[in-house]
């Protein structure tokens, strides 16, 4: 048995139906994607993470290991002016 043929109305609205959802996929991608919001979800994570128990400590361990830091360089500056004076 042969297919029937279609109706030109059945074709265009079959397209229709296709590019409106063709649309709406394209919406929720941009949405998705957008550069505003993708920035915003991760200063969410970065802020939810430096507020619990580990990222404090990294935190804290990081301000520790600069702090030693600059002052180990503060000393070393001080004993190597007095060393040229010598």
């Amino acid at each position: 048995m042969p297919p029937r043929p279609r109706d030109p109305r059945e074709i265009q609205l079959e397209i229709d139906a296709a590019r409106e959802s063709l649309a709406a996929t394209l919406d929720q991608l941009a949405y998705k994607t957008s550069p505003k919001r993708v920035a915003g979800q991760g200063k969410a994570a970065a802020l939810r993470f430096l507020q619990s128990p580990p990222g404090i400590a990294i935190v804290s361990g990081i301000g520790l290991l600069v702090t030693v830091g600059v002052i180990r360089k503060a000393r070393y500056r001080k004993s190597a002016a007095g060393k040229r004076r010598r």
